[in-house]
């Protein structure tokens, strides 16, 4: 059975991106509420779905590493699959054996499948994904000088950065939002996936699917079955969203909303079922090219009040369209055109899940080894040393024996 790829195998099976944590955390930016689909499947490694393929993602202090797996249907009844043409680099493993002091990794077979044009197609995905061309060391410099308490906590939570997502996985995540938190949120979307999505492989006993279609889930069936698994309210506003989009607007809309003004994109998605003006925002930021919507909650909303000691709206019990407006043009004027996105950093880091962070004492990065070995702490709790190599796509690779703490 294929196995989540993990770095202490080796690198020939991965591909890399020269990326500073500076710029990117995968830790933060991926648990901290934007996308509901990545786990933490090794220390350090985060597993997900993004553009119909699997990844596992994971990073040293300089360099962003990715493995793509192969995608696989399913063929009848059975647990047989049938492997699908083109995606990237599949690795298969013989059972790790642990002990209690080490772990000693056998000699494997690591099966490399021909990748052709698709290698760069994965590149530009994963940099659009994560908007790489967006220098975020400069915004946090922006931001720092602009806001005393943002330059305090950007020295603990650097490289959150905003995904983009696709559209139409990001607006029926969030619709999922509504009186809920993360990691019931994380339940439901996979669930949703599971029932109405297309199978893409199975690694380690956990299977992964793609995002529903908005056909699929505009289907007058889906409501039943998504109250059957616990969606609630939710399921009716899933199903009529979906079916509002395509019977009113059609497949292209969402996409097309990316190169609408930011108001009129989210005064649009207020026509549907269940998008208030927050989930509006979300899907402005997260998915629309929308930099300056800067979704307000009360968690924003006590932030607000907490720390720049804003007081408009005290006497309030709910946040209104206008002082959800209000809190938004605060932050806008504050931080300027990429508000939504110092907006999250602070968000992230009020997370309860994140508290532990603001504890431990500052430590700088280690340094690259000379002798073409870095230095990595993804897979152990001690620093262990990969070699960094060239990915070889051949038929099989014999690895040397490896040593790694547990």
């Amino acid at each position: 059975m294929a196995t989540h790829a993990v770095l202490s195998s080796g690198t020939k099976m991965w591909r890399s991106l020269a990326c500073a944590k500076s710029e990117l955390r995968l830790d933060l930016t991926l648990a901290c509420g934007q996308s509901f689909r990545w786990r933490e499947t090794a220390e350090g490694h985060w597993t997900g779905v993004m553009g119909g393929r699997v990844w596992t993602l994971a990073q040293t202090h300089d360099t962003l590493w990715y493995h793509v797996y192969k995608n696989q249907d399913r063929q009848g009844e059975g647990r047989d699959r049938k492997k699908r043409p083109g995606v990237s680099l599949h690795m298969e493993n013989k059972p790790q054996k642990r002990f209690k002091g080490a772990l000693k990794k056998e000699e494997e077979e690591l099966v490399a499948v021909t990748v052709g044009q698709d290698t760069d197609e994965e590149e530009e995905m994963l940099r659009d994904y994560l908007q790489l061309n967006v220098k975020l060391g400069d915004l946090y410099k922006e931001w720092g000088a602009a806001d005393p308490h943002f330059r305090h906590i950007a020295d603990i939570f650097t490289g959150v950065r905003m995904l983009r997502q696709d559209p139409t996985e990001c607006l029926f995540s969030f619709i999922c939002t509504s009186n809920n938190h993360i990691s019931r949120i994380q339940g439901m979307v996979e669930r949703l996936c599971q029932a109405l999505g297309a199978p893409l492989c199975q690694l380690d006993q956990t299977s992964y699917y793609n995002f529903p279609s908005l056909s699929a889930l505009a289907d007058n069936s889906v409501e039943a079955r998504l109250r059957d698994l616990g969606f609630g309210y939710r399921a009716r506003f899933l199903q009529q969203s979906a079916k509002q989009i395509l019977d009113t607007h059609g497949l292209q809309w969402l996409q097309d909303l990316r190169s609408a003004p930011y108001l009129q994109a989210r005064d649009a998605l207020r026509t549907l079922p269940g998008v208030g003006t927050k989930v509006a925002d979300c899907v402005c930021l997260m998915s629309l090219d929308k930099a300056e919507a800067v979704p307000i909650d009360t968690h924003v909303w006590q932030i607000a009040k907490r720390d720049y000691n804003y007081a408009s709206g005290n006497g309030q019990k709910s946040i209104t369209d206008k002082l959800h407006r209000d809190i938004g043009d605060f932050f806008r004027k504050l931080w300027g055109p990429y508000a939504g996105w110092a907006h999250s950093v602070l968000f992230c880091a009020d997370l309860k899940k994140f508290q532990k962070l603001k504890e431990m004492p500052h430590v700088k990065q280690p340094q690259k080894e000379e002798s073409g070995e870095e230095e990595i702490r993804v897979a152990c709790n001690t620093k262990m040393k990969i070699k960094t190599e060239e990915p070889e796509t051949v038929k099989s690779i014999k690895t040397k024996k490896a040593k790694m703490c547990i």
